[in-house]
């Protein structure tokens, strides 16, 4: 059901468009891949991948977005500060606690699994700034910044948070990902769409790619022939694993939830109104 008729971009078409935007961007940088690979390094290569691939079409996209609509900025900052922390330990414990055990559960082909040992053990300042800062700021102002806010403005939130985390799911181009996208974009678009703040999404997007990228440096080349469930010692620690993963995330949602709510009350009772005279 559509929300607003006013002229907003994008609408769920040209969402999906976009998405075909980053995906061509993606096929067309990755033919220089091998040789930057070469001159600069595997590490610096894929971070010039993301810049390329990602940076490309945003600026594309936000050109469109300022002629087609009103083009606001977009809200970097974070009004109410106890939010933070649960912004962080919810979007860790969902990915390392929820989505990776899930996405554990699917097959992964030999070749797949030589390519996450290899990008695995790549602790560099490359690999730092990919994960930490460039993936999280350019995926987290399309994805949400631009489509998720663009669709907010025509649709139901709950079909707007869908299709956007949809797309972000597809941009990461294999299953395993797909789930990681998929669950972790609709936390961060509700996030988004509860706060309306930029930052928020970043700050979750951020914290848990740094998760990831710490526990790098802990990894056992003993563990890689093992599954996840024999890696965690087995079916039951992984269904523990699970649920008291799931918990913590609840809890971080519902502290969320009540200071959105509270910011909400603020916002209603700092209205002044105009008295009869």
């Amino acid at each position: 059901m559509k929300k607003s008729k006013l002229p907003t971009y994008p609408s769920i078409g040209q969402s999906f468009a976009i998405t075909g935007i980053i995906i061509i961007a993606m096929m067309i940088v990755s033919v220089v891949i091998p040789a930057l690979n070469k001159v600069v390094g595997n590490e610096t290569a894929a971070l010039l991948f993301q810049i390329l691939a990602m940076g490309i079409p945003f600026l594309i996209v936000f050109r469109i977005k300022k002629r087609k609509s009103s083009g606001k900025a977009f809200n970097l900052t974070v009004k109410n500060k106890r939010i933070i922390p649960f912004l962080i330990v919810g979007g860790i414990v969902l990915l390392l606690g929820v989505v990776g055990p899930i996405s554990a559960l699917i097959s992964v082909p030999e070749s797949m699994e030589l390519a996450f040992a290899k990008a695995a053990s790549q602790t560099g300042l490359s690999t730092f700034m990919l994960m930490v800062i460039a993936a999280p700021v350019l995926e987290e102002l399309i994805f949400r910044g631009i489509i998720l806010d663009g669709l907010l403005h025509r649709y139901s939130p709950r079909i707007s948070i869908l299709i956007s985390s949809l797309l972000f799911a597809i941009v990461h181009l294999n299953p395993w990902q797909f789930v990681a996208g998929l669950i972790m974009g609709a936390f961060l678009g509700w996030v988004y769409y509860r706060s309306k703040s930029m930052l928020a999404a970043i700050i979750i997007h951020a914290s848990a790619n740094f998760s990831v990228y710490f526990l790098r440096f802990f990894n056992d080349s003993s563990m890689i022939d093992k599954n996840y469930i024999e890696s965690v010692g087995g079916l039951t620690n992984f269904i523990l694993i699970l649920l008291s993963s799931i918990l913590v995330v609840n809890i971080c949602i519902y502290f969320l939830k009540r200071e959105f709510r509270n910011k909400l009350q603020t916002n209603s009772d700092s209205i002044i109104v105009p008295s009869k005279t």
